[in-house]
């Protein structure tokens, strides 16, 4: 299974179904299963800024016990956008969703789907750009 290493908090919003779109610099042509993966790095400024704190809180994160250096979640790359100056998000992009990401005109918004968390969080090394996790099986979802 491809899997993408996200910093945190961003990794956890996606878990939890806070977060539809990732944003990159970059596109790609996978369509199909993904495995997030939270990378080890925690950006804390951001986690004490709205609406981040909020939405964390609501699930009972903060900035000092998001998972890092696992696999949280699976689900569906389902398409990538490319952000152009006449769209730039805020048409297809509601609620919290533009505050968290990046839609800057030239970037790539991935549309995720179906994302389910894992009861166990799979313990692995991140990665640059798109990777293969051997698997991450049905039973280990929440």
């Amino acid at each position: 299974m491809l899997c993408l290493t996200i910093r945190q908090p961003w990794a956890t919003l996606i878990a939890l179904g806070e977060k539809e779109f990732e944003t990159r610099s970059w596109r790609t042509n996978h369509r199909g299963e993904l495995a997030i993966h939270a990378g080890k790095k925690i950006d804390k400024a951001i986690c004490r800024q709205e609406p981040f704190k909020s939405v964390l809180l609501k699930h009972g994160y903060t900035e000092d016990n998001l998972p890092v250096g696992v696999i949280i979640a699976k689900g569906l790359l389902e398409d990538c956008y490319e952000i152009t100056h006449d769209g730039n998000g805020k048409g297809w992009v509601s609620g919290n969703e533009y505050a968290f990401g990046d839609y800057t005109e030239g970037r790539f918004a991935w549309k995720l789907a179906d994302i389910t968390p894992l009861i166990q969080p799979i313990s692995a090394k991140g990665k640059l750009s798109l990777w293969e996790y051997p698997s991450v099986s049905n039973d280990q979802e929440a």
